[in-house]
């Protein structure tokens, strides 16, 4: 009877901590602290500057749009591709020496620019050795969407969006969101620098986030959700499962002992 008690009393236990808690899979969590602050200081993100393996939307216009029309990607070959599709053809990629090639123009340096300071110099460039300022030249430089990859205990493959600017949030939302098993206290982000590849990790669970430096992703990270210790462990991610899940192995267990005594 005793041995009995004390295999119910273990299970109730193990339930209660091995399961995945509310804490654990709930999102920015503000633990009864001022948010106003937190939310300042996101807008303090530093301009992206370009890499090697960017690719770039830029067009060029005029008020004679005939005029400009060799400096732009044709676009017209293939009027069934989809919008990543055109991107991908008509866009310009930032070569190892972290330049493009511009139709007529040639080579432009942009690697550790931002897209501000690209646009100008494409203009500069145009209006030195091409055009007047009568012709009223109109240049966007765009990053084609911010490109980044998932993988772990969410949705896993590589992923587009085109925004100008992407948090970590919507992009785990984007790629359909962590698992319950995921360990959303310490995501992983592994982002590209000229000197090699960074490891920073972020606490999604904490409001906090939105004050750390890599609440915003940049293009070409990789998001590593590892999974909780309870995945490895086999447990359910609630107390009620958790308990089935021991009283049953424990249930086996007796059996065989009594089956073994007799």
């Amino acid at each position: 009877m005793r041995f009995k008690s004390f295999l119910f009393l273990f299970a109730a236990i193990l339930a209660l901590t091995s399961c995945v808690s509310t804490k654990q899979m709930s999102y920015l969590q503000q633990y009864d602290e001022k948010v106003d602050s937190i939310i300042q200081v996101q807008r303090l993100r530093k301009p992206y500057r370009i890499q090697t393996g960017d690719l770039l939307s830029i067009r060029v216009k005029a008020l004679d749009q005939d005029i400009v029309g060799m400096f732009n990607p044709i676009g017209s070959e293939n009027p069934n591709a989809t919008t990543e599709e055109a991107v991908y053809f008509d866009g310009f990629t930032v070569d190892d020496h972290g330049n493009i090639r511009v139709p007529t123009m040639g080579e432009i340096n942009v690697l550790g620019y931002t897209e501000k300071e690209v646009r100008e110099k494409i203009e500069k460039k145009l209006l030195d050795e091409y055009f007047r300022e009568e012709a009223n030249i109109f240049v966007t430089v765009k990053l084609a969407g911010i490109r980044y990859t998932t993988l772990g205990e969410i949705g896993q493959g590589t992923q587009v969006i085109y925004k100008d600017q992407v948090t970590i949030m919507e992009a785990i939302a984007n790629a359909g969101g962590i698992e319950e098993y995921g360990d959303r206290e310490n995501v992983q982000i592994i982002r590209q620098y000229p000197q090699g590849e960074e490891v920073h990790t972020i606490d999604v669970t904490n409001i906090k986030a939105m004050a750390s430096p890599y609440y915003y992703i940049q293009p070409n990270d990789m998001i590593v959700v590892n999974p909780l210790p309870q995945k490895a462990l086999g447990f359910g991610t609630t107390g009620l499962g958790v308990f089935t899940t021991v009283f049953s192995a424990i249930t086996v267990i007796t059996s065989a002992i009594l089956l073994a005594t007799r």
